[in-house]
């Protein structure tokens, strides 16, 4: 039998790789060199898309695969997916949700705490200066008064860890959820009442640079930003400022505009935590996001329903 023609538009680890090349006939886009060429060649093969969400599959690719029949993203987001041309052509988008989860809030609390506490710094600190004083005193994360921008899956989890560390927490969502947390409509307002704002919003056109400089300026110079979510959800020039300017107290970023090519004004801050976007970045995680990527695969060519449809 015939297998399906696939286009991989990423890498993957080699524990992904072995078995996607066994069940499907994989078209590296990734590694292609003329890549207009290689599409016009393999495009009207192609009946599968297995992507990440920072490759997603813009419109030109999805138009030069004629009989595409589905998008199956190894990751949460799926804001690089062109959906409205997924939407007119009736092409299924599936994503990997839940088994990030737990992983992308660890991170996101560890980065409230590094920040907070200056870790790296006293790391390096230890290291280097010790003999010459003490490190300068840091900021109490018990008891912090927390916002979180947008309470979805990975949210409610990072809620839930700072509960732990009995702070009082917000949320800003598109409605009030059922939970023990205070719901505030408006992200400036929310800011205004926190100490650490923590973004994982989802992004898409209703929430680029929802975090924006009147937020940053709401925040304050004593408030913390932390965001595992979408670079595009932070006007990045914004925050910059802020930073530089002692307008806002610090930042912990997983991801930026760009990346991994990051603005070089980031690593002239001192008061900024810098991540390589990394928040599902273990190996539980991965495996379980690549088999779950598979078996959405896998069911579509079945016949079979679904596993975790986007759209």
């Amino acid at each position: 039998m015939t297998k399906p023609h696939v286009l991989q538009m990423g890498s993957y680890p080699e524990w992904d790789q072995s078995p996607l090349d066994a069940a499907f006939q994989m078209h590296a886009y990734h590694a292609a060199a003329d890549k207009a060429a290689f599409l016009a060649e393999v495009g009207p093969h192609i009946r599968a898309i297995a992507t990440n969400g920072g490759a997603g599959a813009g419109s030109a690719v999805i138009a030069a695969c004629p009989n595409l029949e589905v998008i199956c993203i190894y990751g949460v987001g799926y804001d690089a997916v062109d959906l409205s041309a997924c939407k007119a052509r009736g092409i299924h988008v599936t994503n990997t949700p839940d088994v990030l989860t737990d992983d992308c809030a660890d991170l996101a609390v560890g980065m409230v705490v590094a920040l907070a506490r200056g870790i790296v710094p006293a790391a390096a600190f230890a290291r280097a200066d010790w003999t010459k004083g003490s490190f300068p005193l840091q900021r109490r994360v018990t008891g912090m008064k927390a916002g979180i921008l947008g309470l979805g899956r990975i949210g409610e989890q990072v809620a839930k860890r700072l509960a732990g560390f009995d702070m009082d927490i917000a949320y800003c969502a598109r409605s009030p959820r059922d939970v023990p947390y205070t719901y505030i409509a408006d992200p400036v307002a929310l800011a205004a009442r926190s100490d650490v704002l923590i973004v994982t919003a989802l992004a898409n056109a209703q929430t680029r640079h929802i975090v924006s400089a009147q937020v940053l300026q709401a925040l304050g110079p004593d408030g913390l930003l932390v965001n595992i979510s979408r670079a595009s959800n932070i006007d990045e020039e914004a925050l910059l400022t802020a930073l530089e300017t002692g307008a806002l107290g610090g930042a912990a970023l997983d991801v930026f505009e760009g990346e991994p090519h990051l603005n070089p004004r980031f690593l002239a801050l001192s008061n900024v935590l810098l991540q390589p976007h990394h928040a599902s970045g273990t190996v539980e995680t991965r495996r379980a996001m690549g088999q779950l990527m598979r078996d959405n695969l896998t069911a579509h060519f079945a016949g079979q329903p679904l596993l975790t449809p986007v759209s």
